[in-house]
């Protein structure tokens, strides 16, 4: 599954407007998606908004890339 984030960059290790990122799965309601930091298990980041804990940006949105045959991105993007 990939997603692309919408929204202003934030962090160094965390998410840029427009790129694409691989999204490992979906856990009630968080994508676990590999970042900039590239981390091998991913990090969680909400389905509606992601964003910095700490509130330093407001965040963005996801486009969903590539879903996978269940839809298992709409559902946790969209409800």
């Amino acid at each position: 599954m990939k997603v692309r984030y919408k929204g202003e960059s934030f962090g160094v290790l965390g998410l840029r407007n427009n790129k694409i990122y691989e999204c490992l799965s979906v856990e009630y309601g968080l994508l676990r998606v590999i970042d900039e930091s590239e981390e091998d298990d991913g990090i969680l980041y909400s389905a509606i908004n992601p964003r910095p804990l700490d509130g330093s940006s407001p965040g963005g949105k996801w486009e969903i890339v590539e879903d996978d045959e269940l839809g298992t991105l709409k559902k946790a993007i969209n409800g």
